[in-house]
């Protein structure tokens, strides 16, 4: 993996509820410099991002029911409408968590099929499974859900709560989708080694608020070695 593909797997991400615009314009220059697939941002700042990188190769993605997942799925839907027609590419629903641990699949399901529908097609959606909060058979039945209703990639967490993502999340998460689905692994990921700790474990996408510093720890003109 060299330096392009590197930077070409990660979300660069600002989700703090204290970021301002100006913040917000920083991160979209540094996704520029670096290469970086996407910024992840709040849907306050969507429409800012997308006409900041209008002339760039930077996706925008943002967050829907963040970070608690708690809101009705016509929020959801609402909210999934709203961030598609200022600009978003990509959105990274929360799962209807208490749903989900009550075993009220039918609820999940109408959740994550609220979203898909107002996404539309050509707009990726990933399922966040806040992965510390599951045990192992429901963060495989929710993987296992989130792909059946359509879901572009399955996601370890908000970094919001519990340790974010792990190796065994996303090592469990890779073999309970097919391999159309993605998996985005985020949250705490803060070094190249961590980083490629997830990528050997099975993650293809990468989200992290440290992604420039991830870069910096690489050699100057190489790229790193094979795995």
């Amino acid at each position: 993996m060299n330096r392009e593909e590197l930077a070409g797997i990660i979300d660069h991400t600002l989700l703090k509820p204290e970021a301002t615009a100006r913040d917000i314009e920083k991160l979209c220059l540094e996704a520029r410099e670096h290469g970086f697939y996407s910024v992840c941002i709040n849907p306050c700042y969507v429409k800012r991002a997308a006409d900041f990188l209008a002339d760039s190769k930077v996706k925008v993605c943002t967050v829907i029911g963040f970070p608690l997942g708690a809101t009705t799925w016509r929020q959801k839907q609402a909210e999934a409408e709203e961030a598609v027609a200022s600009g978003a590419h990509e959105l990274d629903m929360v799962i209807a968590l208490g749903a989900l641990k009550g075993g009220e699949w039918g609820a999940v399901r109408k959740d994550l099929a609220a979203v898909r529908q107002a996404a539309g097609k050509g707009v990726i959606l990933k399922v966040i499974l806040e992965t510390a909060l599951l045990t192992s058979d429901e963060l495989e039945q929710a993987c296992i859900i989130a792909e059946e209703e359509g879901a572009d990639f399955v996601k370890t967490s908000t970094g919001f709560l519990g340790p974010g993502a792990t190796v065994e999340a996303v090592t469990l998460m890779r073999k309970s989708v097919g391999p159309s689905v993605g998996v985005k692994a985020s949250g705490g990921i803060r070094t190249l080694k961590q980083l490629l700790e997830m990528v050997e474990a099975g993650a293809n996408r990468i989200g992290t608020s440290s992604g420039v510093k991830i870069m910096e720890e690489l050699p100057a003109t190489k790229g790193l070695p094979a795995r």
